[in-house]
């Protein structure tokens, strides 16, 4: 409390170090943010160039065997190559591609199965690590639980923004440094709305 409030001479009323509470604010609600904003930033990356990739899914391919002879019927041959590879999720589709081939589709992958000689392509998407989960929460999938702890990320981004302006006093705050670094940084979004046209 001593290095908040403090006495400028004997007997005087004792004066409140705003600066300090402010240092101590910015200070805690950055260090309270961290997780949040590597949340945000991180899954903003990843959208912002979602017409060059899957952000949540990365394709894979796999190749199986499996035992030959398979059943005559395409059911039957899905059902045996899905309890061979131990796939839980549920089927789609069965449809013959050649006279060899059966393609089994379920939701994130599709068997390509060789029914003479047991050969199995899969080609599957797999959530990204920890990139699936930040798009989810970065896009609001939870509603209205969610939503509060987000808006309050957005208030403690006011407030870091508030109290680094204010922070400093003289040529390192609002009437300096501080000052014409905010205004360049006001100015990258109102350029890019000039140049670009605009919505």
């Amino acid at each position: 409390m001593s290095g908040i409030v403090d006495g400028t001479r004997p007997g005087s009323r004792p004066r409140i170090r705003w600066r300090l509470w402010l240092r101590a604010i910015h200070r805690d609600v950055g260090y309270f943010s961290v997780g949040l904003t590597f949340i945000y930033a991180a899954s903003g990356l990843a959208v912002n160039h979602i017409a060059d990739w899957e952000p949540n899914f990365r394709e894979v391919e796999r190749v199986h065997q499996v035992a030959v002879p398979l059943p005559a019927e395409d059911e039957r041959v899905a059902d045996t190559v899905r309890e061979t590879l131990g796939i839980a999720e549920p089927l789609r589709e069965v449809f013959r591609a050649d006279e060899r081939d059966l393609e089994v589709v379920f939701d994130r992958r599709t068997l390509r199965v060789d029914t003479q000689t047991g050969r199995v392509v899969e080609h599957a998407q797999e959530p990204r690590f920890f990139l699936r989960v930040a798009n989810w929460l970065h896009l609001n999938r939870g509603k209205r639980a969610w939503t509060i702890i987000a808006d309050s990320y957005a208030v403690f981004l006011l407030l870091l923004s508030l109290t680094g302006l204010w922070m400093f006093p003289g040529r390192k705050g609002l009437l300096g440094r501080a000052g014409v670094m905010a205004l360049a940084g006001a100015l990258v979004p109102a350029l890019y709305v000039t140049l670009s046209g605009g919505p």
